[in-house]
């Protein structure tokens, strides 16, 4: 397998376990109007990232694959901070046991930003070049 194909399901695999373990907080949440709302928030905003870079690596261009993981970015950026609330409050058991969860939302926020960044890099890079 090609390095960059093996990068793709590298992080696809890893935005999989991540909604897994977001849908695990879902479940541990309280049944009470506060757990009920924020357990509907962190399902769209958690679930979306996944949805969302699969739609980019199908992208019909380059600015729909930009745009597409500029989506999953921005529900990435929304489900931590849902993820920080639930673990400041101890919502869903104690704290520090969502701390490896909020760290690998982090990781994963800086390597959907590094390749958005990247990607515009090379979509400039073809506009200079101009068509064959």
């Amino acid at each position: 397998m090609a390095r960059a194909e093996s990068r793709k399901y590298d992080i696809e695999d890893r935005l999989l376990r991540f909604t897994e373990r977001i849908l695990e907080v879902v479940e541990a949440l309280p049944a009470s109007r506060v757990g009920s709302h924020i357990a509907g928030q962190l399902t769209r905003c958690g679930a979306s990232p996944l949805a969302n870079y699969a739609e980019a690596q199908g992208g019909e261009s380059r600015t729909d694959f930009i745009h597409k993981l500029g989506v999953a970015l921005k529900e990435l950026r929304e489900t931590r901070v849902w993820l920080l609330l639930i673990q400041r409050k101890a919502l869903a058991g104690p704290g520090d046991r969502l701390q490896p969860l909020v760290e690998e939302c982090g990781e994963l926020i800086s390597i959907l930003f590094a390749s958005i960044r990247t990607a515009k890099r090379k979509k400039g890079s073809e506009a200079e070049r101009g068509p064959l």
